[in-house]
């Protein structure tokens, strides 16, 4: 592994908004990688408030300026909880419309690099995290059709004191420091992560 160059690309959890030490989870899977013996370049694409239609819009730009073809290239992608966000008396984007911008950014992407998707973690709105969590069912299945790997994070983050706990106590959506910690574990322990280490 040489000349290794990883993309995540996302929303405000990508982005590590709330998180004081401006790591978030993206930075602290990716120390963790260096700390192990794996040093790479990271490119946080994370931008607050985007759905899956502004993800489907931007993201073979932004991941091609930064993703060269002689160089190891990797893209991770998290997103949905703003699909969800209930504004005018609907969602910000109908389900049909998230599984459909999905299953269109994944398949491209898998053409042209080793891809990831994590799912979005839960906030401190029960009627949102519902739709969040059926989203990420239908997230998990689009995956599977496609046979690339994802990781279900909501139900963990649901049922953690450490999450929901901050996430309450801070701005009712992101957590900070320990919340973030939290998620990275999540990202570290997975066995699709650990295989693109070795």
């Amino acid at each position: 592994m040489s000349n290794l160059r990883i993309c995540f690309v996302g929303d405000s959890f990508v982005n590590g908004t709330g998180d004081p030490e401006c790591l978030g989870w993206t930075g602290r899977v990716c120390a963790a990688a260096h700390t192990s013996g794996y040093p790479l370049t990271y490119y946080n694409l994370g931008i607050r408030r985007e759905t899956s239609a502004d993800i489907a819009q931007r993201w073979r730009e932004e991941v091609s300026l930064r993703l060269p073809e002689d160089c190891d290239r990797r893209v991770v992608f998290s997103f949905g909880a703003n699909d969800t966000t209930w504004e005018n008396g609907q969602t910000r984007v109908s389900l049909s419309d998230s599984i459909e911008n999905t299953s269109q950014i994944l398949k491209a992407a898998k053409q042209r690099f080793p891809v990831l998707m994590i799912g979005s973690p839960p906030i401190a709105d029960f009627e949102q995290n519902r739709r969040i969590a059926h989203l990420s069912g239908e997230f998990a299945s689009v995956c599977r059709e496609i046979d690339l790997p994802y990781l279900d994070v909501f139900t963990p983050l649901q049922n953690s004191d450490v999450w929901m706990n901050e996430v309450a106590a801070f701005d009712g959506a992101h957590p900070q420091v320990s919340g973030y910690a939290e998620l990275s574990r999540l990202v570290q322990n997975w066995s699709a992560w650990q295989s693109w280490f070795g």
